[in-house]
């Protein structure tokens, strides 16, 4: 019958004790993911309505309510929305360079394939235009040596022409 330690939790993965033995890896991969979603959402007319009606909303509540209910008040020059705005953008700034420097890295991917595809392509046409040219010298040859009806014709005349004259020499004289 096999030991089962029992100080590891059934829930636990195995070789591993607890939460205090797992090295956190986080992927750099996902992060990069999640700044380029940011990058996008902040970059759509949604997101500009939201904050514009966020901050509008915030400056009426904190003018138009009786002072014990403001939580932010115009006294204080909205302090607290001025904080959350600039926490905001010191967020924001990162994350979208962080996007910016993912899309140029698979920019660069992208214009190094398409570099090698040009490559590619090139090479092969000149491949095609060496064996177009071939083909043309072939052809060129070849027509020469075509037999044509005039030139069997003058074939034709000119060996019966040597068969008369050798008959006439092979034939005796009287």
């Amino acid at each position: 019958m096999a030991r089962v330690d029992r100080r590891v939790p059934l829930d636990a993965p195995r070789g591993r004790s607890g939460r205090l033995g797992r090295a956190p890896h986080p992927s750099r991969d996902r992060f990069g993911r999640f700044s380029e979603s940011f990058a996008r959402a902040m970059g759509t007319s949604g997101f500009l309505i939201g904050m514009t009606v966020f901050v509008t909303v915030w400056l009426t509540w904190n003018i138009a309510m009786p002072p014990e209910l403001q939580f932010d008040p115009a006294a204080t020059n909205f302090t607290l929305l001025t904080l959350m705005l600039s926490l905001q953008a010191s967020y924001a700034a990162p994350l979208i360079l962080l996007a910016q420097n993912r899309q140029d890295d698979r920019d660069r991917v992208q214009i190094e394939q398409d570099r090698q595809r040009a490559e590619r392509n090139l090479a092969d046409t000149e491949y095609l235009a060496r064996e177009v040219v071939a083909l043309r010298m072939a052809m060129t040859d070849l027509a020469d040596e075509v037999l044509t009806r005039e030139s069997f014709r003058q074939e034709v005349k000119a060996l019966l022409d040597r068969l008369d004259d050798r008959d006439a020499e092979a034939r005796p004289s009287s």
